[in-house]
């Protein structure tokens, strides 16, 4: 569907006029990390959509001269616009990584389009003043890849290696879920989009002021500086095996001022929290939306 500089491939599944839900993946991951969210969330009348991120699976730039641009505030931006293109005024969004960022960041620009909200890792906005900050050196180390990225060893090892590197975050974010072949197969298909290295690489350069965005985003990209709170209602989850980069939830408490609930997810769960505990996320949907 075109919406915004894109055609957004999606999936949508459960009744049109039912309660939608827009369902946000992340990196190095796709839209099957809901595939079993999705059809908990249809079977009780939710109308739930599940698009592929820009620069990932059958999404695609309208033109060639459009920046790939992986900015937070853009990827927000082609997601309001996606909700225009299927005239949803309000949705709940749930997400996690990526998708949790940019539903945040929907919900803290643009809340009238933001029912309610489920993110993994609770708070997630941030800014390139933020990104200047230096961190304890355990905590550095957890983003190695943002610092390959960097360089241009970096982008051409990630192109010429997405898979085994999709891989290594993969076990190395979710240590404790055997997944098998079949299933990391399914989702690195969506990794050979021709503008996902692009995508990527600006995304985590753009986050350490190493390049630039785009002046249209400038003035969500201000107000996103000044770390907006969050009115919606709100269930932060977070895994208990948790081995990506994720502050504890005290550090952003704070940040949500509406009904609020955060629920730690056991049994040696991960950061694909959707993928690797469904029940659980779409559980939290249903709460989050109860009222």
């Amino acid at each position: 569907m075109e919406a915004g500089l894109l055609n957004v491939g999606y999936v949508e599944a459960g009744p049109p006029q039912g309660r939608a839900v827009v369902l946000l993946h992340g990196w190095p991951y796709d839209i099957h990390s809901f595939v079993e969210v999705a059809p908990l969330l249809s079977a009780k009348g939710y109308r739930v959509i599940v698009p592929y991120l820009r620069g990932y699976g059958t999404t695609r730039f309208l033109t060639r001269e459009t920046m790939r641009n992986g900015q937070p505030s853009a990827v927000a931006v082609d997601l309001t616009s996606l909700m225009d293109a299927l005239q949803l005024e309000t949705a709940i969004l749930a997400g996690f990584d990526w998708g949790a960022r940019t539903a945040d960041i929907v919900a803290a620009l643009w809340p009238a389009r933001c029912k309610a909200l489920v993110s993994v890792s609770g708070y997630l906005i941030g800014s390139q003043e933020a990104g200047k900050m230096p961190l304890p050196p355990p905590a550095e180390l957890e983003w190695w890849y943002q610092f390959y990225f960097a360089t241009e060893r970096g982008r051409a090892g990630y192109d010429a290696y997405r898979r085994e590197f999709a891989k290594l975050i993969w076990h190395q974010a979710s240590p404790r879920w055997s997944f098998d072949e079949a299933t990391f197969d399914r989702s690195a298909a969506a990794f050979e989009n021709p503008d996902h290295v692009d995508v990527v690489i600006h995304n985590y350069r753009w986050r350490l002021g190493l390049a630039q965005g785009e002046q249209r985003y400038e003035e969500l990209e201000r107000k996103l500086a000044l770390a907006p709170t969050i009115g919606v209602p709100t269930i932060t989850l977070e895994g208990d095996a948790n081995g990506a980069p994720h502050a504890d939830p005290s550090a952003y408490r704070k940040k949500f001022t509406g009904r609020y609930e955060h629920r730690v997810v056991g049994r040696g769960v991960g950061h694909n929290l959707p993928q690797e505990a469904p029940r659980d996320f779409a559980q939290a949907v249903f709460d989050v939306g109860s009222t």
